[in-house]
């Protein structure tokens, strides 16, 4: 309310200005191909290695063959890395959840045998934990793994009527039980807090193919499971709850007690009917003998399409600096490199980091392919590297696989406008060896056709060479640490300008914005990002006319650092008895 000056006298006010301008956002790299398990098409963001193993999966069998994904790989040195977040994008071809076998009615007065059913939140056909159960005191699921899950009902108690849900792990047995998950006091009474799609949840969103579908009224809580169905006989039947206002079990319409519709104790149900998996070929996993057109990792390619241009095309909903999808290889899907380039550019907030040529590509290979490409918003390095697998095997990786840490890496020892390059933040640990132990003019031919080397040096190790974007003319945007220097500006002065929305246009207005960005971009020049920059904001460029039009003019000028990528170091030899100058 309004202080009301009346009498004479002096008054004290408080206008708070103090007001702290959020930090620019560091976005995670976003990381697009297979998983062994977890929620298709579904973007999610993650934080550590071990959250995503759970999520996602590490390790699986082709053919009784281990196998690791290169998601998991890239991911898994991005946060050894430094890196603080990563949004996972999971392909699959047609991807559905596993359904559960529907748990009948315990009672022999009530023959209901769907009185509840559940589905996974994940998608695919490692979902499926299989029906049969094998031993009289073992009762193991067949195709019960650690990937997938089966549901236990226990404690069942007719005089609440309430019941537990147990969510166990795919593979465990009765002896040894491995509960993921414990949901006690449940009840299909709808009027009641521990109403079971209440406590579980009911909310299912999948993917169409174009668009994401959503149902249920209840959030999940759970990280497993979803209550797909409750037998619509008995919804009727308890819609106003088990128990009348005295507190005793009410009938139901043929004068039955209510309580009689509980599901059975020590049902034990696993999943079945989930679709979406990787193909049954070990080689497509390799992808150092010839590569499928059509298969990425054996998973369709088609999957990346959506992904780029379906989903995480919503700038609003996803944010990341770095996207990559490890095994995209130009060489053999030209179009969807092509999409998630687009993507990048369209978003303008991140940059692509894209494999080229296969694993037995040579210099000349890589190079062509180059040269089809032309974008500030992208960047290529070779060769392959060698890395040690989860499983601890050995095996060769694109690029692309390790490239998001040395960004991070960079990100967290200095600031994204510094070259994420040279042996003091391109260095690339836990790699074995390159694919290819590059020479100087190899080195030379790659980075004159905007490829960045890998170089091998004997006592210091690997580290990544060059920072070129795949941009052809030549300017400050053809160099990796101006891009991103870009793109961090841009999404710092992009939350500023949101802010001025529907703001009068004052000047008042454009003194908030002005103070706001000025100190954000002198951190810049003192932290070797610029080396000088303006920002207009005035009646110079808000004329009446663009006033008029509802717009709001900001022009900001910038000079970015450059890097030293070519040090000349000149000896000069004089005579003996020559003096040197201070």
């Amino acid at each position: 309310m309004a202080e009301r000056i009346v009498s004479p006298g002096v008054f004290s006010r408080e206008q708070d200005l103090s007001f702290l301008a959020p930090e620019a956002q560091e976005a995670g790299t976003a990381f697009v191909g297979p998983t062994v398990k977890g929620p298709a098409f579904r973007p999610r963001v993650v934080t550590s290695f071990s959250e995503y193993k759970n999520i996602f999966g590490t390790t699986f069998k082709v053919a009784g063959e281990e196998k690791e994904y290169l998601t998991s790989i890239a991911v898994k040195n991005f946060f050894s890395q430094g890196g603080q977040s990563a949004l996972i994008t999971r392909i699959l071809d047609s991807a559905t959840p596993a359904e559960s076998s529907p748990i009948a009615c315990g009672s022999s007065t009530v023959t209901i045998a769907d009185l509840i059913s559940f589905k996974t939140l994940a998608e695919g056909t490692d979902q499926n934990s299989g029906t049969a159960t094998v031993g009289t005191n073992e009762k193991y699921l067949v195709g019960g793994t650690a990937d997938n899950i089966r549901v236990e009902i226990a404690d069942v108690d007719a005089t609440t009527a309430t019941f537990t849900v147990l969510v166990r792990r795919g593979d465990d047995n009765d002896l040894q039980k491995t509960v993921l998950e414990t949901f006690a006091g449940v009840t299909l009474d709808p009027t009641s807090a521990n109403y079971i799609k209440r406590r579980i949840g009911d909310k299912e969103i999948r993917f169409d193919g174009t668009n994401y579908v959503e149902s249920g009224a209840f959030n999940n809580v759970s990280n497993y499971i979803v209550v797909s169905g409750i037998d619509s006989t008995a919804a009727l039947e308890l819609a106003g709850g088990y128990f009348d206002q005295t507190g005793a079990i009410k009938d139901d319409s043929n004068g039955d007690p209510l309580s009689e519709y509980l599901p059975a104790e020590t049902t034990v149900v696993g999943f079945v009917n989930g679709a979406g998996a990787a193909s049954s070929s070990p080689e497509l996993f390799h992808m150092i003998g010839a590569v499928s057109t059509t298969e990425c990792q054996g998973v369709a390619v088609t999957g990346y399409t959506k992904a780029f241009t379906s989903i995480l095309s919503n700038k609003d909903e996803y944010k990341f600096s770095v996207i990559a999808a490890p095994g995209l290889l130009y060489d053999a899907f030209p179009a969807q490199v092509n999409e998630m380039i687009a993507l990048a550019e369209n978003r303008g907030d991140c940059i692509a980091v894209v494999d080229l040529g296969k694993y037995s590509a040579s210099i000349a290979d890589v190079v062509e392919d180059a040269k089809a490409l032309n974008s500030s918003f992208a960047a290529a390095y070779f060769p392959w590297l060698e890395v040690v697998t989860d499983y601890g095997q050995k095996a060769f990786v694109p690029a692309s696989t390790v490239i998001p840490g040395v960004y991070a890496f960079t990100d967290q020892v200095a600031a994204p406008w510094f070259a994420p390059a040279g042996l003091v933040r391109g260095g690339i640990p836990g790699v074995l060896r390159a694919s290819t132990k590059l020479s100087r003019a190899n080195r030379d031919s790659l980075y004159r056709n905007k490829v960045n080397p890998i170089a091998t040096f004997p006592g210091q190790g690997i580290a990544v060479f060059g920072q070129k974007t795949l941009q052809t003319k030549a300017s400050a945007l053809d160099r990796v640490n101006v891009r991103r220097l870009l793109i961090e500006l841009k999404d710092f002065l992009g939350n500023q300008g949101r802010n001025l929305v529907f703001e009068q246009n004052t000047i008042a207005t454009r003194n908030r914005f002005l103070a706001a960005v000025n100190p954000y971009l002198e951190s810049v020049v003192q932290r070797q990002g610029l080396y000088a920059y303006r920002v207009v904001m005035d009646d110079t460029n808000n004329t009446a006319d663009i006033v008029d039009r509802n717009q709001l003019v900001g022009q900001i000028y910038i000079q970015p650092a450059k890097t030293a990528e070519f040090v000349v170091l000149d000896f000069i030899v004089e005579p003996t008895g020559a003096t040197f100058g201070a």
